[in-house]
């Protein structure tokens, strides 16, 4: 693709910033491929200087143009270059080369919904891919767990992926046949414009707490990031879908009105579009009514937890906002199964009793999958977690009360501690909870709080989900909280046997 049509077509010389490049004819320049990544330059790329906290990419130019890049997209105010190179200064050189990804790779899936929230992001996605799947249409969820089709799980899982690869994945999967896509839309990704370019017809904000101020620094920058979503990613034709019972909503409802999209809201408040009244536990699951336009539908959904009714109800309103029948959405929500890493029933204990496994690493997350699940144990509730090193400091008090408070026996441990030192991690977490057990080696914390469940009893092993390693310093090892859990059931079963 040549320079001029990845920049922005014929526009590009017409535009006065450009205007040398013209001149000099190196906008007729093919480009191979676009990296921000000095490492990743081949022959004929253009490379993508950007600087971040940790890393100022110019700082790698001279590295780049060694390895072969012809172009060099940058920030206003730096210096030039070799002649030969095409240097593009932009205001926003992130979202220009979001925007060149999107140009270069071209395809996308047809319909594309995207999902930002503090919580519930990865389940929401993937539940509308299986709500779609199941309505026939060939479908993929990206986010934390990866790709995710009904061939199963591939690729990294990253919240967002930088631009680049994001671009490259989307027309894989359009290459592939698939037409639909969930995709989750973090604020840092938002934040960095990581999205743009994606045609996005449905974007769905869940929820907002405290969470990245370790990035964003306040609240209010943390919601200004999200609502980058609405205010210039979701195209003018699509449609917002908003939780009523949010009430950062109104703000992000005022900017999709003033680009004159569509705005439907979901949620138990009294007036939301989509409105879940009657919820109530069961056995197996939970019960609950869904009203659209005067009409009231039952809901029967064999998964535990109330926030998982709540990502199901936002999933069945993006899933109609793009065009799915409600009758035939309702009807497919009784066979969805648990999400991988999410309230997940890994093992049970030989007396019965169940051992769950959830991704709540975050405060209100943590708070959530507590409350949500005590409706459904009779004895008591037992719940082993930790906090990540390197990274927002403020919640780990926070988890403490809330863990002390809501569960009946709480078990601290090391949860990622990176380059910090584990046992002031826990210390921290513990001045907040008295009373609670401190056991650093989290499979050893998960085999006490296991060997000590009653036959009525229920334990959550929060933080990690569907993460499969321990990071401890820089090194990565091998950990899974599920087999954790059942090595000890297998070793239980082994006794009682």
């Amino acid at each position: 693709m040549r320079l001029s049509e990845l920049i922005n077509g014929d526009l590009v010389r017409r535009d006065p910033r450009t205007a040398s490049l013209a001149a000099s004819g190196a906008l007729e320049r093919d480009i191979a491929g676009l990296t921000a990544d000095s490492r990743d330059v081949k022959p004929g790329y253009l490379f993508a200087a950007l600087s971040g906290s940790h890393l100022d990419g110019r700082k790698f130019i001279t590295d780049a143009v060694r390895r072969g890049a012809v172009a060099v997209l940058t920030e206003n105010g730096t210096d030039p270059v070799e002649t030969d190179i095409a240097l593009i200064a932009d205001d926003n050189p992130r979202r220009r080369l979001a925007l060149m990804a999107a140009r270069f790779y071209g395809r996308q899936p047809q319909t594309v919904a995207a999902v930002t929230g503090t919580s519930g992001k990865t389940s929401t996605v993937e539940f509308v891919r299986r709500i779609w799947a199941a309505l026939g249409k060939k479908s993929a969820s990206l986010g934390t767990l990866g790709i995710t089709t009904d061939a199963g799980s591939e690729g990294p899982g990253l919240t967002t992926p930088d631009p680049v690869a994001l671009h490259a994945a989307l027309t894989g999967l359009a290459d592939r046949g698939i037409d639909h896509l969930a995709m989750e839309a973090s604020s840092h990704g938002l934040d960095q414009f990581r999205l743009d370019g994606v045609k996005v017809g449905v974007a769905a904000f869940l929820n907002l707490s405290h969470e990245h101020l370790d990035y964003h620094r306040t609240m209010a920058d943390y919601l200004k990031a999200k609502a980058g979503l609405f205010e210039r990613v979701l195209q003018t034709d699509g449609t917002a879908i908003l939780s009523a019972d949010a009430p950062q909503s109104a703000e992000l409802a005022e900017i999709a009105a003033e680009r004159g999209i569509r705005v439907l809201t979901f949620g138990r408040k009294c007036g939301a579009d989509f409105r879940m009244t009657d919820w109530e536990p069961t056995a197996t699951g939970q019960r609950f009514s869904v009203t659209l336009a005067g009409r009231t539908h039952l809901v029967e959904l064999p998964l535990i937890g109330a926030f998982q009714a709540m990502n199901i109800l936002a999933a069945t309103a993006i899933t109609v906002a793009s065009g799915a029948d409600l009758e035939r959405v309702i009807a497919v929500l009784a066979t969805l199964e648990g999400v991988r890493g999410r309230m997940e029933l890994a093992a049970q204990h030989p007396n019965g009793a169940p051992i769950f496994v959830d991704y709540a690493h975050k405060a209100e997350a943590l708070e959530t999958v507590l409350k949500a699940i005590r409706p459904h144990v009779a004895g008591a509730l037992h719940v082993v977690f930790g906090c990540g090193g390197d990274r927002d400091r403020g919640k780990r008090p926070i988890m403490g009360r809330t863990a002390i408070e809501l569960a009946d026996h709480v078990y601290v441990t090391d949860d990622n501690p990176r380059t910090e030192d584990p046992a002031a991690i826990r210390a921290e977490i513990m001045a907040a909870c008295p009373g609670a057990a401190e056991i650093g080696d989290r499979a050893k914390a998960i085999e006490t709080a296991i060997r000590a469940l009653g036959p009525e009893d229920a334990l959550i092993v929060a933080g990690k989900g569907h993460e499969t390693y321990q990071i401890v310093g820089t090194e990565i090892r091998d950990f899974d909280d599920r087999d954790a859990a059942r090595a000890v059931v297998s070793a239980l079963l082994g006794d009682v046997r």
